[in-house]
């Protein structure tokens, strides 16, 4: 009998090279700084999905899917002593973390990263240690702990996969074609990171990625009346994880699905792009261990769609400049902003009454709207009786958002406001501060602290935090893993 293949079946090609890197990266090929970035980035992900656990449309989620499934070994986080089967738990952990808005996205190749990963990683860890601890039992082997090395080193792959397949797909411009970016790009960067943590061979990882990319897929439709815009990168986390399992037992998938012509997961997407190429493949392993893509992935600091950070910044940059006139939205007679294409498409549609939560985060002029009259747009701002204000809708019907050709590619914005006097005040940024000057390490660890205050005891914050960013000197992940099942509360309860 031939022995089995290790390395992918074109080693050249753009699926070959990708798995063929990652298989080989190690932790002494990812600069500290990296290393570093990627301990708080997690750190952020952990945040937004306890804060998201018990969020109604979350519970709502949860109750559905519990009531199909039946017990295993992987934690529904915030829900203690609830454990499921490894796939549903990495869909409902992602759906939490995609509660709110408030985790990160990448700013070339739009993709909620932790949202794919850590969903999927952490089912995979309880996964690998049960049966480990099956296999141990029956005396065939004896455990071998994942580490916090591991789990940085797997999840950085993740990091690398995703926005590099997403730049192939022309990054921003998925969402002006409809798609929900991050689901398209999203089960092969999952299947890729598992495949890692589980340290399968580069063919294997083609395996998985065939799998996953046949699942791919999203329709950024979801973002208006309906809850299932905070699921869709749970069904890439799910459904990556369950590609490389597959592919881990020998089922074979798809081989150079990248690349291929007919069928394949690129020119499938491409269509219809008016792009030209419409995609390009060179950008999947184009600077593989030199060019870092995870220094594209932002941390937000307001509750809504990314693109519309830079609007809620030039309005903040008004009330700081013109306290006094800015202070009486009553004021305002008409309110002008401006964006680019994609954040055009995504957000600049004109809210109507009633709007749900996630209708109301991904709209530019209800969030400008929300700033405007409070001065902020954080969870509180999206609780049931905050949708129905009359003093935001009444501005919100004065905000008209337009496309500006300029801008296109950027997140650019600009902020008109007029006066019932005539007078005009305008600013213009070249994008909100998490893109223009970067969130500090620091300021994702008060994030941390401030997203989970109440909602977690201070005893568990504190060796959360302490884990994870010592996630360097960690001999056992299932330490973390079992640190995120306790029952967490609602913030906006």
């Amino acid at each position: 009998m031939a022995s089995p293949r290790t390395s992918p079946t074109d080693p050249d090609g753009p699926t070959g090279r990708l798995c063929t890197w990652i298989e080989s990266l190690i932790l002494a090929d990812i600069p500290e700084d990296m290393q570093t970035r990627a301990k708080h980035l997690i750190l952020d992900g952990l945040a937004c999905g306890l804060i998201g656990a018990h969020l109604p449309w979350s519970e709502t989620a949860a109750n559905a899917v519990l009531d199909m499934e039946g017990e295993g070994e992987c934690a529904v986080w915030g829900w203690e002593k609830v454990n499921i089967p490894p796939l549903p738990a990495a869909l409902l952990n992602s759906t939490f973390l995609q509660g709110f808005e408030l985790d990160d996205w990448h700013d070339v190749a739009p993709l909620h990263s932790n949202a794919i990963l850590l969903p999927a990683l952490f089912s995979a860890i309880k996964h690998q240690r049960q049966r480990q601890h099956q296999h141990q039992h029956q005396g065939t082997s004896s455990a071998v702990p994942i580490t916090g090395n591991a789990l940085i080193v797997a999840t950085i792959a993740g990091y690398e996969t995703g926005p590099r397949i997403g730049r192939a797909l022309n990054g921003a411009h998925m969402l002006s074609m409809g798609w929900h970016s991050g689901a398209v790009f999203g089960p092969p960067t999952a299947a890729a990171s598992v495949c890692k943590l589980l340290s399968l061979p580069a063919a294997t990882m083609e395996d998985a990625l065939g799998i996953a990319c046949t699942q791919a897929g999203g329709l950024m439709s979801a973002q208006f009346e309906s809850e299932v815009k905070r699921m869709q990168h749970g069904f890439a986390a799910r459904n990556g994880l369950f590609a490389a399992l597959l592919a881990e037992g020998g089922y074979v998938g798809i081989k150079r699905v990248l690349e291929r012509e007919y069928g394949g997961y690129l020119s499938c997407f491409s269509l219809g792009s008016g792009k030209s190429p419409p995609y390009q493949a060179d950008e999947v392993s184009k600077g593989l261990g030199e060019t870092w893509q995870m220094q594209g992935i932002r941390v937000k600091q307001h509750a809504c769609m990314a693109g519309i950070h830079c609007v809620i910044e030039c309005v903040q940059a008004l009330q700081d400049e013109h306290p006094h006139r800015m202070k009486h939205p009553k004021r305002i007679a008409k309110v002008q902003v401006h964006v680019g294409e994609a954040n055009f498409h995504h957000g600049g549609w004109q809210a109507r009454r009633p709007l749900t939560v996630t209708g109301a985060q991904m709209s530019t002029t209800y969030c400008a709207a929300t700033q405007l009259v409070d001065g902020q747009v954080l969870p509180e701002q999206f609780s049931a009786s905050n949708l129905e204000r009359d003093d935001v809708w009444a501005v919100q019907g004065k905000i008209e958002c337009k496309r500006d050709e300029a801008y296109d590619g950027t997140y650019k914005a600009r902020v008109t406001v007029e006066f019932d006097d005539g007078e005009k005040l305008v600013k213009e940024l070249d994008g909100p501060k998490t893109v223009t000057k970067g969130v500090e390490n620091k300021d994702i660890v008060e994030k941390w602290r401030a997203m989970t205050k109440g909602v977690i005891d201070d005893e568990r914050r504190a060796r959360i935090e302490d884990v994870v960013l010592n996630l360097d000197k960690v001999d056992d992940v299932t330490e973390l893993a079992d640190l995120l099942e306790k029952t967490t509360v609602s913030p906006i309860a």
